[in-house]
This record gives structure tokens, C-alpha cells and sequence, in this order.
């Protein structure tokens, strides 16, 4: 599948802005399965600074200083991307969850290594007993690790609710738990918590998701949304995604965009301003198809 995609934010400040400086993980990757063919990015006023890097995880970072006083900001991201279908995996073939547990901690292999970090609380994430208490039904002794983790996939996404209103990007995930009502950004983040406290390595993906209309109904330009999912670890196998909001493994409607170990290493743009007051953020997503 290739598609095209339109990712406008737009800030309005109460106040003027004398300074700003922005970090932008807007860019998708360029991963086996998926390649960014073309990418701009358009922000006005014009900032004065405008440059781009890799961060830790391999995100396409781009910092930009704006230094016009201004009271809006708009930042117009297009690109152009294919994402090509992964290779079927038969969760029963996977290992035992236990083994994977136990072959990151002792790695040795690089690819493992780099995975152990996963496995470590984060600010958006933290480890509990009660959350392996609720993972502990799905991975029961020696089951293969992707049955176990579809399994409590598809339990997330049956015990809660989706419901915008609900939380915030500040709000706890002991809250989410609590109330069984979220976002993408909190399942994702209540998945990993549950994978990371029962050992295994689990990363959080920022990206897109191409929404289909209803039967007969037409495509709404901008109705599509930034979207986030869960990767897990397997030895032998390499990162496997799903996406407990929907209840599937990763496919060619899921555009990946970046990874850390929670939304704080991903975050589309996070910045510092000097001045501003109150601001209204209006974000337009649109993910067409091409060809």
C-alpha cells in the first residue's frame, strides 16, 4: 500500500511567543516493510533554525528555533510512504514467554541486548503486581510468547472502553487501569506496563492508521488520526507489533512513524516557548491512498 499523508498541527497562543524551540518526530521510518519516499515539512513563521538528526532509538528527528515574534504556529508535515505486509507468523511456533523473559536478561546477542532495556519501568510506565496480576491469565506456563501477548491483546481491547474524553496525556496509568477508559496512547501504555512486569521487552510506536468509512459513506478528508501500538520482543523472530485499540497485529493500514520505551521518547512535537499564555491546538490527519 502506498499513502499519502497530511499531518497539519495548529497552535494558537493567547499571548505572543517572543522564542520557540521544537522537536519534530514527524518523519516515518524507513524500515524493512516500510519506505518514506518523500517527506516535507512546512512551519510558519519560518524558523530561523531548521535542522534534522537520528535520536537514540533511530527516530528521524527535526529541531527547529523560531525567534519572529508570533501568536500562531503551523506546522504542515506531508509525506509519501509504501508499507509492505510482513511475513506471517504462527504464534504457536513462537517460544515460550518464559524463555524470552529469561534469553534477555541473559543476552548476548545484540539484538536481544538492545532489547533488555525495554524491559525497564519509564515515565509514562511503570511495573506492578497488579498488572502482571492481570496479564497472568493469558501467559500461563510454557505458552508461546505472541499467542499470550494476541491473547491479552485481544483482553484489552474487550475491558476497555475507548473514550477520547476520558483521559489526558498527563493522566496516570494507574487511573486508566482503574476506570477502563482511554485512548490508543493509554492501551498502549497499559500493555507495555503489563509485558514489562512480567519480564518481557516492550516497546511504544507512534504512527498512523488509514480509517475506512462506513459502506457507502465518503472518505472524510482529515478524519484519519495519529495513532500508537505496542512492539514486542522475540528472539529469532525480531519485534512483532499489535495494537491492542483494535484488537490485531500491526498491518498495511499501520504507518510507523517512531519508538522509545513510552509517548515522552515519541512525543510529535514537544518544545519551549517563552511567553504564549493559554494556547488551542487543532491537529488534521489525513491518510489517502495512492494508486
Amino acid at each position: 500500500m502506498r499513502y499519502c499523508v497530511t499531518h497539519i498541527s495548529n497552535y494558537h497562543y493567547a499571548e505572543a511567543v517572543s522564542t520557540s524551540h521544537h522537536a519534530l518526530r514527524l518523519t516515518p521510518r524507513q524500515l524493512p516493510h516500510q519506505t518514506c519516499r518523500h517527506a516535507s515539512i512546512a512551519i510558519m513563521p519560518l524558523p530561523a533554525v531548521m535542522t534534522g538528526r537520528t535520536d537514540y532509538f533511530g527516530n528521524h528527528l527535526t529541531f527547529v528555533a523560531i525567534q519572529d515574534p508570533h501568536k500562531h504556529l503551523v506546522v504542515h508535515v506531508t509525506s509519501e510512504v509504501e508499507v509492505s505486509a510482513v511475513p506471517a507468523i504462527d504464534p504457536a511456533r513462537t517460544p515460550a514467554w518464559e524463555t524470552v523473559r529469561d534469553t534477555v536478561v541473559a543476552a548476548r546477542d545484540p539484538d536481544a541486548l538492545r532489547a533488555f532495556e525495554f524491559t525497564f519501568d519509564s515515565s509514562h510506565v511503570r511495573s506492578s503486581l497488579s498488572l502482571a496480576g492481570y496479564a497472568a491469565p493469558c501467559f500461563s506456563t510454557g505458552r508461546p510468547v505472541l499467542a499470550a501477548v494476541l491473547d491479552l491483546t485481544a483482553r484489552i481491547h474487550q475491558d476497555f472502553i475507548f473514550d477520547p474524553r476520558a483521559t489526558t496525556v498527563a493522566t496516570p496509568l494507574e487511573r486508566v487501569f482503574e476506570q477502563r477508559r482511554g485512548v490508543c496512547q493509554d492501551f498502549a501504555h497499559l500493555q507495555i506496563a503489563c509485558l514489562r512486569s512480567l519480564g518481557l521487552p516492550a516497546r511504544y510506536v507512534s504512527g498512523y492508521l488509514q480509517t475506512v468509512p462506513p459502506p457507502n459513506a465518503p472518505r472524510l478528508i482529515g478524519a484519519d488520526v495519529s495513532h500508537a501500538w505496542v512492539s514486542v520482543f522475540c528472539p529469532g523472530v525480531g519485534w512483532i507489533d499489535v495494537d491492542p485499540t483494535n484488537n490485531c497485529l500491526v498491518t498495511t493500514n499501520h504507518i510507523t512513524l517512531a519508538w522509545g520505551r513510552d509517548y515522552a521518547n515519541v512525543s510529535p512535537i514537544r518544545g519551549v516557548i517563552v511567553g504564549g499564555g493559554e494556547h488551542n491546538l487543532q491537529v488534521s490527519v489525513d491518510v489517502a491512498p495512492v494508486g
